[in-house]
């Protein structure tokens, strides 16, 4: 078949256009057009709703930073001449609202010097009328691209900043193997899940690795820890605020509910979520609806929601401390996480990790397990789960003085012979010690620790600093 050659055509045509990209099948971005002619908002929503895009549309400055305030988009194109209005003036504007937002100008009237100052003034890119779709098509192509890469960078900011490592999910234990099953079948859909488990079980990378294997993957992954903070503070987190909308909001802010749109939001401890925002969880999850705090706009939400609990669930809402309805919409598929102490045969390969990861990063030699401590960490019981198990190996890499590391260079309370319990022959202080020791092993951190004691930090530090921790 002789080639054919194809010029494509300014944007001028909606038949044209809409035929020119009725094969493009490329993910959606949501874009803002800002133009004073109506032809051309039309046109161009056109050509990107063929492509698969969400297309919104102002006709001057007002609406389109009012669109900036309602709602969260992608690109902006923009007329650099709006009437009686800048187009570069606006531009600062946008960007101040929205400082992620990629802002193309269009414009009839191209030149070096206002393609230079657009650019500086922090244009993502510049666009001459008449466009083709092509070069339509390669810029938003181009701010997809960007948007994915941005994630991935934000993604890995978390796990850079989050517990290291991240546990292999490979695992011998059948129990672990069903659930990882079930996990990875409910990837695929967009449906609800609730992962739930003790506490450092592995639920946090559980949810990631879901979100990973889902049709999401490309979108962001944004977390919510439950009980870390106040009910005003957790709320505004969730589903932003409004400037003024509280003392200290200067300025208004996007929840994370809008950082997750199109990605997934995991909400880590959702046993510990307040009553007054279970109804607005509820309310996101029915309808996709949320309003931020302060405001009164209605905002759609595309987002797939993980939760996971070291909760009875079913215990809390016979005890009314959580919604029923919630529990049940929360409850599509459930996926338990047995605990680590009935996955014995697992814990070699855990270890394993750990090892080469904390020699690394303590700038250690590579150090192997003694069979011997390999037996004394599968009978221990591990009531802190992986958390414990990385904070045990974390110091036994940075204490040992040789490359194997032997049951006396784990802590006190993993080796049998110094286990103490009630009831024997010890003294209070003996009690406490041990106590104290297994509870910061089981934490996050010694916050938490102290929280569980029932004291604060200061106190738990010199008790800990009086024996030489």
């Amino acid at each position: 078949m002789p080639a054919i050659n194809y010029t494509a055509p300014p944007i001028s045509s909606r038949l044209l256009l809409a035929l020119c990209f009725t094969c493009c099948n490329e993910s959606g971005v949501r874009v803002l057009i800002v133009d004073d002619e109506k032809n051309i908002r039309l046109a161009l929503s056109v050509a990107l709703e063929a492509m698969g895009h969400d297309v919104s549309f102002a006709s001057n400055s007002v609406t389109a930073l009012d669109a900036l305030k309602h709602d969260a988009f992608d690109a902006v194109l923009l007329d650099l001449r709006l009437s009686q209005e800048s187009g570069l003036d606006l531009l600062g504007e946008i960007l101040h609202l929205s400082p992620r937002v990629a802002v193309i100008l269009v414009t009839a009237y191209a030149s070096i010097e206002t393609a230079v100052e657009a650019m500086r003034r922090g244009a993502f890119d510049y666009l001459s009328k008449p466009c083709t779709p092509e070069q339509l098509r390669q810029v938003i192509a181009r701010v997809e691209k960007t948007r994915r890469l941005e994630n991935r960078i934000a993604e890995l900011e978390s796990c850079v900043r989050s517990d290291p490592p991240e546990i292999d999910l490979t695992t011998k234990s059948p129990a672990m193997q069903r659930s990882l099953d079930v996990a990875f079948k409910a990837a695929e859909s967009d449906a609800t899940l609730l992962l739930l488990g003790e506490s450092g079980t592995g639920k946090s990378v559980l949810a990631r690795a879901i979100h990973h294997r889902s049709l999401r993957a490309s979108g962001a992954f944004v977390t919510v820890s439950c009980p870390s903070l106040s009910r005003e503070l957790l709320e505004s987190e969730l589903f932003g605020h409004v400037k003024g909308a509280f003392t200290g909001a200067h300025i208004d802010t996007r929840g994370k509910v809008t950082a997750a749109d199109g990605g997934t939001l995991f909400l880590d401890e959702i046993g510990d979520l307040p009553p007054e925002i279970q109804a607005k969880l509820l309310r996101l999850l029915q309808e996709r609806e949320y309003e931020r705090v302060g405001d009164t706009k209605t905002y759609r939400s595309n987002v797939r929601v993980i939760a996971a609990t070291n909760r009875n669930l079913q215990e809390a809402v016979g005890a009314g401390k959580f919604r029923e309805d919630l529990f049940y919409r929360l409850n599509v598929i459930t996926v338990p996480l047995p605990p680590l102490r009935e996955r014995v045969a697992d814990i070699g390969n855990i270890i394993n990790t750990h090892l080469r990861f904390f020699a690394i990063h303590a700038g250690k030699p590579a150090k192997i397990l003694s069979p011997a401590a390999l037996a004394t960490m599968q009978s221990y019981r591990w009531p802190g789960n992986l958390r414990e198990l990385r904070n045990v190996i974390e110091r036994a890499v940075i204490l040992s003085n040789s490359d194997t590391i032997e049951p006396s260079d784990l802590s006190d309370h993993i080796r049998p012979d110094s286990r103490i319990h009630l009831g024997g022959e010890f003294t209070l202080e003996q009690i406490e010690n041990e106590h104290i020791q297994r509870v910061v092993a089981a934490a996050k951190n010694l916050d938490q620790a102290a929280e569980i004691l029932g004291i604060d930090p200061a106190t738990l530090y010199r008790k800990r600093k009086k024996r030489g921790e």
